[in-house]
């Protein structure tokens, strides 16, 4: 049986992510999906006269926010995950370089190098990062009211709070850009994406 058109690799494509790559984002946007589409129901009125069953809500929430971080920690067993974590978490002169272009507002390609993760790709995985931990610490002092004095529960509630909104923000931010880039999604999709593009967005790149 041939592969979808869509799947199949043309001869110019370059392999990007790997299926267990893939697999870790799908899941993490989906854990993170629930946490954001049940916090929305526990904190809008209107939603949550909607929906109901606050005590469901709840739950999916806790949970949800509790396993976020596992597809990330199972796939440090992975070698390439493990180097593409530690591109990510690595800023260059060529960063510097991206981001001043792009404050300029200059489109053209070869004013903004970038390795495989361009530096806006970079400052979103690291500030997601960290916001994740800090909504996971929050979270658990709202969770089990009984560990923590009362001081400790009210400022967690308000981190959590106005955090979970500012997440909400940069999330719509994330998803608008990668609806801007079909190229980008198909290699979060298929694991692949064409050579001309690569060279095109990630000239210092090598596949």
């Amino acid at each position: 049986m041939n592969p979808p058109a869509d799947t199949a690799p043309a001869p110019t494509d370059v392999r990007r992510f790997t299926p267990l790559q893939r697999w870790i984002h799908r899941t993490t946007a989906a854990l993170m999906g629930v946490c954001v589409v049940t916090a929305a129901c526990l904190y809008v009125p209107q939603l949550a006269e909607l929906v109901g069953r606050r005590a469901l809500v709840v739950t999916l929430h806790q949970w949800a926010g509790l396993a976020l971080p596992v597809p990330v920690l199972a796939g440090l067993a992975s070698r390439v995950f493990r180097a593409d974590l530690g591109r990510l978490n690595r800023f260059g002169p060529h960063d510097r370089v991206w981001l001043r272009a792009v404050l300029r507002r200059d489109g053209r390609p070869e004013s903004r190098p970038a390795g495989k993760f361009n530096a806006g790709q970079k400052i979103y995985a690291s500030w997601i990062a960290g916001a994740t931990v800090v909504m996971l610490g929050t979270g658990l002092m709202m969770w089990f009211t009984h560990l923590t004095p009362l001081l400790w529960r009210t400022s967690a509630t308000f981190v959590h709070d106005w955090l979970a909104l500012t997440i909400g923000i940069v999330l719509a931010g994330h998803i608008g850009m990668a609806l801007a880039d079909p190229e980008s999604r198909r290699g979060l999709r298929t694991g692949r994406v064409s050579r001309h593009w690569a060279e095109r967005e990630h000239s210092l790149w090598r596949p």
